[in-house]
């Protein structure tokens, strides 16, 4: 079986992607930045990372102070079938809370952000 491989980047803040399209987000003043691809393999792993992101932001208010997340996302797909065999996701934090802080934040993000769990679940996807 022949894999792809493919990597798409979201930030904000201090951590902001100048390469793609931005998007509005309630919680930065500019947006969040994308660089990526414009294949449907790729906007799944820019959705992952969307997602991974706001809920950075989400989990932090109030009072975790964040000046700027990157979200790299990478992912294994089948070159034949185009059936994602991997996905996992990096988090990049600017922020003055020490690191403790920040891991607990992350772990937070890991057990509640909603498009990893909904895709590393088993999921049938088809035209009714």
């Amino acid at each position: 079986m022949a894999e792809l491989h493919l990597d798409v980047e979201v930030g904000a803040g201090s951590r902001i992607i100048d390469a793609g399209p931005l998007f509005e987000h309630p919680w930065t003043d500019a947006g969040i930045g994308v660089d990526t691809d414009d294949t449907g393999a790729h906007l799944l792993l820019v959705s992952v990372g969307v997602c991974v992101l706001n809920v950075v932001y989400r989990e932090a208010r109030p009072g975790i102070q964040l000046d700027g997340v990157l979200v790299r996302v990478a992912g294994d797909f089948d070159a034949e079938t185009w059936s994602t065999t991997a996905i996992t996701y990096a988090v990049e934090i600017d922020s003055p809370e020490d690191e403790a802080t920040i891991a607990r934040l992350l772990a937070q993000v890991d057990e509640v952000a909603e498009i990893p769990r909904v895709v590393s679940g088993e999921v049938t996807v088809g035209r009714r």
